[in-house]
């Protein structure tokens, strides 16, 4: 039963609103003012609603005080000012005085749930060594992910995991074995990319002696090996087209025949699926079976590149530090400020893999208790600027008023300034002052697309002094 905090100084709405939420099953607490609200300390309740116009500080005070939890402004002053002001300060939402019953209903049910979603605890995972670790990550794409593993792992269905290389999709089909019904059972993980094209069939589906040559006896595949526990294709964007007939017919009639073999046998195996390319194009193209892609995508759990979690990319280089300093028996190593600051700062192009390696080298090659940026091996290579292009874009008609603005100005070498002049004039520029993400948001794009322009246009980032202390 969710816990909701009423704030508001008018007690008969206070006290109206309150059984309207107790007739739906909702524990609710009152409070006057601010003052009132904090000493019931608002972080032990799911939801606030606050109202706007309070006694002493207003009702948007709650917002910081009470986070995590979400705060819901009423204002009676339904004007668009105070409702985009109280959701600029990070209010989950608002609602106008008088209110409709139902749509407060809706609202609180939705601000609930999103918080709920938030919340969701990263899937513990069972490592070879028998260890359990919890994945790690608690930005908000991750927390979709681990409430699609939780709501997805015991419902018993064909998954498909799709995410770049390098961001974890194996991780998330042992959360989802795990955590599923077949936990007890075998887990069989194939990578489709390193096995040949000629052995694939035989490698999933086995083979009978006398089958093909060099086949001197039968052997059992590794979907019948699966069979009562999980398979995990990963990369089946490259499974040939042979092997995804086949592999259509285990899903479609749980059945699979040996290669040489004129018997069938029954399997009950649950499939789970990861790519990094897109396979709905693939289709297209003829490179993959439409049919099985739609039997795959029962359940699709989409994995964000780290450079989408900014607010994880520290923590998981924490905790994979630690990791490679046990290995190499060097425990006590640290980043450096500026090592972190390039580390938060990159576009991770390999993702969580690359962060892996870098953190490896970084431990390798430093000397003393600091890694510093260099150590890590980030910097793109500079090269000799290339020479800058002008824009081809045919120009928009002028408006008058710009065309009048324009008389007397021709030739002038401003209005020649193409964009990637710009771009290379603001970032050699400001680059001393500004960190990689402050340069990007004043550009206006992405910190991968800075670092891709950085390489294309041969703009070297400013290194840090190598032995500067931190």
């Amino acid at each position: 039963m969710s816990r909701i905090l009423i704030v508001e100084d008018e007690t008969i709405i206070r006290s109206a609103l309150r059984r309207l939420l107790e007739r739906h099953d909702y524990r609710v607490d009152e409070a006057g003012s601010v003052d009132e609200a904090l000493a019931l300390d608002p972080q032990r309740f799911d939801l606030v609603i606050s109202d706007l116009r309070l006694p002493g500080e207003p009702g948007t005070e709650l917002i910081a005080r009470a986070a995590p939890v979400p705060v819901l402004i009423m204002t009676s002053y339904a004007s668009m000012r105070s409702a985009v002001d109280a959701l600029k300060q990070g209010a989950v939402d608002y609602v106008a005085k008088p209110f409709d019953h139902d749509e407060l209903l809706e609202t609180v049910a939705r601000a609930l749930h999103l918080q709920a979603s938030r919340r969701a605890e990263p899937p513990d995972i069972t490592e070879p060594s028998g260890q359990a670790q919890p994945m790690i990550g608690s930005c908000p794409a991750m927390q979709l992910v681990y409430s699609r593993i939780r709501k997805t792992a015991p419902a018993d269905v064909t998954v498909l995991i799709q995410g770049e290389s390098g961001t974890g999709k194996e991780l998330v089909a042992r959360a989802l074995h795990q955590q599923s019904k077949r936990a007890q059972a075998a887990l069989i993980s194939v990578n489709c990319a390193a096995i040949p094209e000629t052995l694939i069939e035989s490698e999933l589906f086995g083979h009978e002696k006398g089958a093909f040559t060099g086949a001197s006896a039968a052997r059992t595949g590794l979907v019948e090996a699966a069979d009562g526990g999980t398979l995990f294709l990963d990369e089946i964007g490259e499974l040939p087209l042979d092997a995804q007939a086949r592999l259509l017919r285990v899903l479609q009639e749980g059945e699979i025949r040996k290669i040489g073999s004129v018997e069938t046998r029954h399997v009950d195996v649950r499939l789970i699926a990861a790519t990094h390319r897109d396979l709905r194009a693939l289709s297209k193209t003829g490179e993959f079976r439409l049919d099985l892609y739609y039997r795959l995508n029962v359940m699709q759990i989409d994995l964000p590149p780290l450079r989408d979690r900014e607010d994880d990319v520290l923590l998981i280089a924490d905790i994979l530090l630690e990791k490679a300093c046990k290995r190499h028996d060097r425990e006590g190593l640290r980043l450096s400020r500026a090592a972190r600051r390039e580390i938060h700062d990159y576009p991770w192009p390999g993702n969580v893999r690359e962060l892996e390696n870098a953190l490896e080298r970084g431990v390798i090659l430093a000397e003393g208790h600091l890694i510093h940026p260099d150590d890590l091996g980030l910097s793109p290579p500079s090269g000799p600027p290339s020479a800058p292009r002008k824009i081809t874009h045919p120009e928009p008609e002028p408006t008058q008023t710009q065309a009048n603005a324009g008389q007397g100005t021709e030739g002038s070498g401003e209005d020649d300034l193409s964009l990637e002049d710009y771009f290379q004039h603001f970032v050699l520029e400001h680059q001393d002052q500004m960190s990689e993400t402050e340069l990007a948001q004043k550009l206006g794009i992405s910190r991968k697309s800075l670092w891709e322009r950085r390489q294309r246009l041969g703009i070297p980032r400013k290194k840090s002094p190598r032995r500067k202390s931190d």
